[in-house]
């Protein structure tokens, strides 16, 4: 996925700009959040804007503000909207989310974060802005998360394993609680190498439901969950 747009069924996305290309995190982020009638999402770190994109067709009522640190990727995403059949309801806010206030709550909260520790670095500055927690830590996300996020709203993230479950440990210092959880691994063979996980300010009780998303099938042809998941966004499904 590193030409420099990607075609989706309904939109498309130019991307030579940003660090991070299109990735298949991202795609399920924006095909498996969710929320009861969202009238207001927010998408931390869009980047290329794609996860904003998919959330703007899913949800036709909703209004969907982007924020992103770089500027460069940005700009992209800002045009990435305004090329879009959703451009009247999707808004790019260049800025860090430490530096972003709103005056009112988000039903819906998104976020593909960085989780790299500084001292795994390279020298190329845009992509250690999009992979490096020091532009965006867990603490400063889980903390303006949950000041944005409206009572009964849901907040989605996308980690490997290992850092959900030192994010969530977080998330509940400041009273965001898991309520579900999807694991994703490569097929049904390989470990789970991504979680995605939704908060919200009310705890679940015995235990949030979980499952498990395999992407594709021994000899390598996508499983019927993921084509269901990705219906309706990538070409030829």
């Amino acid at each position: 996925m590193a030409n420099s747009w990607f075609q989706f069924q309904q939109f498309r996305v130019q991307q030579d700009r940003c660090a991070m290309k299109i990735s298949t995190d991202a795609v399920l982020l924006g095909s498996l959040s969710q929320s009861p009638s969202p009238k207001q999402i927010l998408d931390i770190g869009t980047g290329t804007g794609v996860i904003a994109l998919m959330l703007a067709q899913r949800f036709p009522e909703a209004q969907v503000t982007a924020l992103e640190i770089d500027p460069e990727a940005a700009a992209q995403a800002a045009e990435n909207f305004k090329e879009s059949p959703f451009a009247g309801r999707l808004q790019l806010i260049p800025t860090a989310l430490q530096d972003f206030s709103a005056d009112a709550s988000f039903d819906l909260i998104v976020s593909n974060p960085p989780y790299f520790p500084d001292h795994l670095k390279s020298n190329d500055h845009k992509r250690n802005l999009a992979l490096h927690t020091d532009s965006l830590s867990f603490e400063a996300l889980v903390n303006h998360a949950s000041h944005l996020l409206a009572l009964s709203g849901q907040f989605w993230v996308i980690l490997p394993p290992r850092q959900m479950e030192d994010f969530c440990k977080l998330a509940e210092q400041v009273l965001l609680f898991p309520n579900s959880k999807i694991q994703i691994r490569d097929n049904d063979s390989k470990p789970v190498h991504r979680e995605i996980v939704s908060f919200s300010k009310t705890k679940e009780f015995p235990s949030i439901s979980t499952r498990v998303c395999s992407l594709k099938n021994e000899d390598g042809t996508y499983t019927k969950d993921y084509q269901q998941l990705i219906a309706g966004f990538l070409l030829g499904f």
